[in-house]
């Protein structure tokens, strides 16, 4: 009992140690913290690099430190559909507990934390992950905004995220409506009726195919006084004819 009080006493005050590092030399594209209730529980989250795959995206994971921690290794897990790896399973990582063979005491969070964004942009294959297109990166990238913000977990641990995310999305929404305003431009007059449009400058309705018939019947008016101009041209050159006869 004396023993496994004291194990526990060593994983507390290592990830105390660690908590003040990454707090004090952050790692880059990761926010990492641990739960108020639960030291052994850690929760982080993964900002997606610029010009790769996972731009703009957030993505939750945690880690589940063993009581022997430092000496092995945690669990690793991700939350947010990513495209890499499969939600809420543990992934095999040489950093992880599927590998203790492999794991250094000396690692910290920050070190764990940057092996994992390291084999996220990386395609290599192992337990856990998965292939998908570029595009669907893309696209859960997109998406891990909405998707976080339903995450209570995530909420009450990152609250400056979790804000940066609700006012991220309503510029979003903001910039929709803009761009939605300027493809539409100002209300039309369209009929609501199909085969009708408004006649420029009078506001009124006119249908299509009574326009076609319009120009039919203007063609066939000018055909007429065509013949009709021949017809009067024949009687005069008769009408002279037998003049001079």
């Amino acid at each position: 009992m004396a023993s496994k009080r004291r194990t526990n006493t060593t994983a507390t005050a290592r990830l105390k140690q660690d908590f003040m590092r990454i707090v004090k030399d952050p790692v880059p594209y990761i926010v990492a913290a641990p739960l108020a209730s639960n030291i052994l529980e850690w929760h982080y989250i993964v900002l997606g690099p610029a010009e790769s795959p996972y731009e703009g995206g957030y993505y939750h994971g945690k880690l589940i430190f063993p009581r022997e921690y430092p000496f092995k290794p945690p669990s690793i897990y991700m939350i947010t559909p990513n495209g890499r790896f499969k939600c809420n399973t543990r992934l095999c990582l040489s950093i992880s507990d599927f590998h203790p063979d492999t794991w250094n005491p000396a690692w910290s969070v920050s070190t764990i934390l940057t092996g994992l964004l390291s084999f996220m942009l990386e395609k290599s294959p192992t337990l856990g992950s998965i292939e998908t297109s570029d595009y669907t990166k893309r696209s859960l990238a997109a998406q891990s905004l909405a998707f976080n913000l339903k995450d209570k977990v995530f909420t009450e641990t990152f609250p400056e995220i979790t804000k940066e995310i609700e006012e991220k999305l309503q510029q979003q929404q903001e910039e929709l409506a803009r761009s939605t305003q300027n493809t539409t431009g100002p209300t039309s007059q369209t009929s609501p009726h199909p085969g009708l449009r408004r006649t420029p400058g009078t506001g009124h309705a006119m249908n299509a195919n009574g326009q076609e018939q319009g120009f039919l019947n203007g063609a066939l008016a000018n055909i007429a006084v065509i013949i009709g101009f021949a017809a009067f041209a024949y009687t005069v050159k008769y009408v002279l004819k037998s003049i001079v006869e």
